[in-house]
Formats: C-alpha cells, sequence, structure tokens
C-alpha cells in the first residue's frame, strides 16, 4: 500500500444496482476467534527508513538530540459488525524531540496489510488519518486518527471503487489508547521496548467514497457505529533509535 506521510502539529488536539446484489450475495459475517486469544509475534527488524528526514524536523530542532520511533502494533479489530485478530503488524513512525523547550512530533509513514473481513469478499487496509499524538501521559498512552481503505480479497469481484474507505481524514476513527500492559524493555542496545494498549470507547463513521455501494457496505459492515461499540487492541513494539543513528536497520 501507499504509504501516508504528514507532519506533527505541536502536540495538541486538532491538536442499488445488480453490482450491489452480487455484493449482498457474499457479505454474510461470521464469528471471528474468541477476543484476546491473539498474542505479539517475536519482533521482526524495524525498518528506520520510514524516519522523517532530518530536513522535515522543526525549524530550531537539533538532530542529535531528536529520536525516531518505529512501532510495530498486532492485536484485534471490533469494528461495527467487524470482529477480526491483526495478525500482520501495523507499523508507524515518527521522530520526536523539544524544540525550545517544547516536545514536538514529525510524523514519518503507517503502513499495514489489508485485514480480511470473514464471510466476505471484503477487506480493510488501516491508513493514517491525518492526525496523531504519541506523548504519553496519566491518562493515556497516546492518540491517533485512522481510516480504513476498503479492498477485495484476492481472487474476489473489485467491487470497491478506489478511494472507497470507513472514515475520512475529515471524519476518521480517532483513537485514544489507554494502557493494558505496563511498558516493559526488551533490549536495551539497541534500545526495544514493548506495551500494550487498547481504545474500547471510539464511534466508527460510516463509509465513504464508495458510491452507490455505500449503503451495501455500511450495512454489511455494521456502520457506523456508536461509541462502546467498537474496540482496538494493540500489542506493540518500539524500536527507538536516536536520529544521529537513522539510516541503519537492524
Amino acid at each position: 500500500m501507499t504509504p501516508n506521510r504528514k507532519t506533527f502539529r505541536p502536540v495538541a488536539r486538532r491538536c442499488a444496482s445488480a453490482v450491489a446484489g452480487a455484493l449482498l450475495a457474499g457479505l454474510t459475517l461470521v464469528a471471528a476467534p474468541a477476543h484476546g486469544a491473539e498474542r505479539l509475534p517475536a519482533p521482526s527488524p524495524f525498518d528506520f527508513s520510514a524516519c522523517p528526514a532530518i530536513d522535515e524536523l522543526p525549524a530550531g530542532a537539533d538532530p542529535g538530540t531528536w529520536r525516531c520511533e518505529v512501532m510495530h502494533a498486532t492485536g484485534h479489530l471490533r469494528l461495527g459488525a467487524v470482529d477480526e485478530p491483526l495478525t500482520e503488524p501495523m507499523k508507524i513512525a515518527f521522530a520526536e524531540g523539544r524544540v525550545g523547550g517544547v516536545f514536538r512530533q514529525v510524523f514519518g509513514e503507517m503502513t499495514a496489510a489489508p485485514i480480511r473481513v470473514g464471510g466476505t469478499p471484503l477487506t480493510l487496509t488501516p491508513q493514517y488519518g491525518g492526525y496523531s499524538d504519541f506523548l504519553s501521559d496519566d491518562t493515556r498512552r497516546g492518540e491517533f486518527d485512522i481510516t480504513f481503505a476498503i479492498g477485495s480479497a484476492h481472487g474476489s469481484p473489485a467491487v470497491p471503487s478506489p478511494g472507497c474507505s470507513v472514515g475520512s481524514h475529515e471524519d476518521a476513527v480517532h483513537l485514544v489508547l489507554k494502557d493494558t500492559d505496563p511498558t516493559r524493555v526488551i533490549t536495551k542496545d539497541p534500545l526495544v521496548v514493548a506495551f500494550g494498549a487498547q481504545d474500547t470507547s471510539f464511534a466508527a463513521p460510516g463509509t465513504r467514497g464508495c458510491g452507490p455501494l455505500r449503503r451495501v457496505l455500511d450495512r454489511a459492515l455494521g456502520l457506523p457505529s456508536a461509541a462502546g461499540s467498537n474496540a482496538f487492541d494493540m500489542d506493540v513494539t518500539v524500536g527507538i533509535r536516536p536520529y544521529i543513528q537513522v539510516g541503519s536497520v537492524e
């Protein structure tokens, strides 16, 4: 998939037809594996080439004091009628540091594999929704916006149109992640940490950019879905490297 790249703001919250009939015939959602049954696989190497370039850091940023973090997250997604494991990691890269004593972040890239929606020909691919704040505090691990590109599984009819997605940059899924497992150090050199996080209170918007199939897809996916009816659980590992070391791969 095409990576998403966007620069952070300073930390703050922003800071029907015959085709439809054929689609409905294949959109019977089935039960997914028991929630919470999946665990994080052994970490794969962290690709620091996705870090923002030095010239993308804020004016006045000293690369000698900044670092890049690359997150790998698996887990489980419950979104409307969708209830599926994330067995392939979402990968998110971003830079962080201070300018004039003020904490700043710059988003790099987010990539993810398509999630097959059981019982349907559909896939959902997580994509960056245009906002993020990974500064942890006493109330949450971090926040970010996410959308899901709707596609079709290999060998299935290409039903959704390009640009068809759950949510958009104007109306994304807004996650406020809370800790479920405390941070633990996996290795000190290079520094790799792990933690668990989840959000069970977000609302999920309906589909966007799907043309005449919008109502069909909304009905099949159970969207929009009110706050409290959805959950995103994540098992996360993070590779952390000073900016002066960015450029090689573990």
